[in-house]
């Protein structure tokens, strides 16, 4: 059983030590405001715990030199991003430093068993490399909507068969840790507040654009989640009532209009149409056409890319300016496959936000590109289970 913190002021120092790496007892003393008897006897406690350990001596600051604290090297975390189609495992120390990274295609379609054995297999690679003997927690990213507080999925429209599966206790039973499931893009939200863009700022919106749309919302510090677990869910958001059908059922989502599958329908029917040249060769050459054909038609110049691009950032953007209206945030980050298009999209949607918005939401707001690339979700899934294993049960 992993040990856990017993009280507020060992949590607080084990997130200190994490979030800001080894630090000095007399800087720790200063931080959490603790006299130096009582810091002792709680790190002291920490070291019983097997949680922290010293690290030798700081400079002198003018008298005894203080002894330095750092995370035990032995503490292993496990984050589980699980996509539309692909898987990303990562394993990390205490203080969520990537020790190890694989990725593997996989189809969600495929259900539960296939798809976590999956998972489980490629951490089986990353722990015969030695990188984890003992795995203290894991979290885990799944692309739909999650009930935090049961750990499985509810009604996910794009994971038939996953509705209600108990994600959380069939992995922590195999793994024998405590584990916590949330949606991906919640993940990916604590991936960039922990080791992105949003670092310094308590409240923003993080937009995934993949196979899906969603959004995480970050309120002074924290996921927001909804009552149900359903808060973000943007791409289900109508934006034209006479539009494509949903995997939802609803005609018009934005989730239908841009997105990557819908990115990938509207390639091939310019294809077949022989509206672009390059998408046609690309179909001829595959038999069947990705965002990622699409990202290579805007980077050789070819117009009718560029005006799916465009249309579909107008979409993101119109939703995002209602959403930065009423929410107010400090940033705006894009990430996600398809945010891979890189400016020309960002240029689309900042134009829609920044011109549909009120002044004065939008006056100082940064609309960015994630810079974690792939890794956003499996650093925000070891945060989650990180804040968890560092809180007093």
């Amino acid at each position: 059983m992993t040990a856990r913190p017993e009280n507020a002021h060992q949590t607080r120092l084990l997130r200190l030590l994490r979030d800001d790496g080894a630090r000095s007892r007399a800087e720790l003393g200063e931080v959490v405001r603790l006299s130096r008897s009582k810091l002792a006897v709680e790190l002291d406690r920490l070291a019983e715990l097997r949680l922290v350990e010293p690290a030798g001596l700081a400079a002198s600051r003018g008298g005894r030199r203080s002894s330095i604290v750092r995370l035990s090297p032995r503490l292993r975390v496990v984050g589980i991003d699980i996509g539309a189609t692909s898987i990303d495992v990562a394993v990390t120390n205490g203080e969520l430093e990537i020790l190890g990274h694989v990725s593997a295609p996989c189809n969600v379609r495929e259900g539960p068993d296939v798809v976590l054995d999956r998972a489980l297999d490629l951490l089986g690679k990353l722990r015969g490399e030695g990188l984890a003997e003992e795995i203290h927690g894991a979290g885990i990213g799944v692309p739909g909507p999650v009930s935090f507080r049961d750990g499985v999925p509810v009604v996910p429209p794009i994971m038939p068969g996953w509705d209600r599966f108990p994600v959380r206790e069939a992995i922590s039973q195999r793994l024998g840790c405590p584990v916590l499931v949330d949606n991906d893009v919640n993940l990916m939200a604590l991936g960039e507040m922990h080791a992105g863009l949003a670092r310094s700022v308590d409240d923003f919106l993080m937009v995934k654009i993949g196979t899906g749309v969603g959004c995480g919302i970050v309120v002074d510090g924290r996921i927001y989640r909804g009552m149900s677990g359903s808060a973000g869910d943007i791409g289900h958001i109508g934006v034209d009532d006479d539009g494509p059908t949903c995997v939802c059922g609803n005609a018009g989502c934005l989730e239908a209009h841009f997105s990557g599958a819908a990115l990938a329908r509207d390639a091939v029917a310019a294809a077949r149409a022989g509206g672009s040249a390059f998408l046609a060769q690309r179909l001829e050459q595959a038999g069947t056409l990705t965002a990622v054909d699409v990202a290579d038609a805007v980077a050789a110049g070819d117009s009718v890319a560029v005006r799916m691009v465009r249309e579909g950032g107008r979409r993101v953007g119109q939703v995002l300016a209602g959403l930065i209206s009423f929410f107010n945030p400090g940033l705006v980050v894009i990430g996600g496959g398809v945010a891979g298009l890189g400016h020309i999209l960002l240029a689309e949607i900042r134009g829609v936000v920044y011109r549909r918005s009120a002044p004065l939401a939008t006056g100082n707001l940064p609309i960015v590109l994630s810079e974690l690339e792939n890794t956003a979700g499996v650093i925000g899934a070891t945060r989650l289970i990180s804040d968890h294993i560092f809180s007093a049960p």
